[in-house]
């Protein structure tokens, strides 16, 4: 058993406008991630099904050739294995639950971040 809370936990910079704090059970990890306006997730794949709750702004995503507008109150559900990429809009705060967890955010192979940025 875990009892955590958001505000314990620090922010970690995953680009100059992406940070994320993470918390993780056996089979699916939760998320929160704040991106500042402009901000890019690349175009990427996961084996994980992801539903992002947006808290706060809103996120432009390109997914199979459709682009969808989320805003806050709103939830997306984002299958298993399908391309996908996001904008930021405004400055956001989303939610994001992964099952199975994303092991390439924990171990630091999340490299589609960086395509085209300096790195970590």
């Amino acid at each position: 058993m875990k009892v955590l809370a958001w505000s314990d936990l620090p922010w970690e910079t995953v680009t100059s406008e992406i940070s994320r704090k993470i918390i993780t059970g056996a089979r699916e990890m939760i998320a929160h991630v704040s991106l500042k306006k402009g901000a890019v997730v690349p175009q990427h794949s996961h084996v994980s099904e992801q539903i992002t709750y947006i808290l706060e702004g809103s996120l432009k995503f390109q997914i199979g050739g459709e682009e969808f507008v989320v805003g806050a109150g709103q939830v997306l559900v984002i299958p298993s294995g399908v391309p996908h990429m996001a904008v930021a809009l405004e400055d956001t705060l989303d939610v994001d639950i992964f099952s199975p967890i994303r092991q390439d955010w924990l171990d630091g192979t999340d490299d589609y971040f960086h395509r085209g940025n300096s790195g970590r």
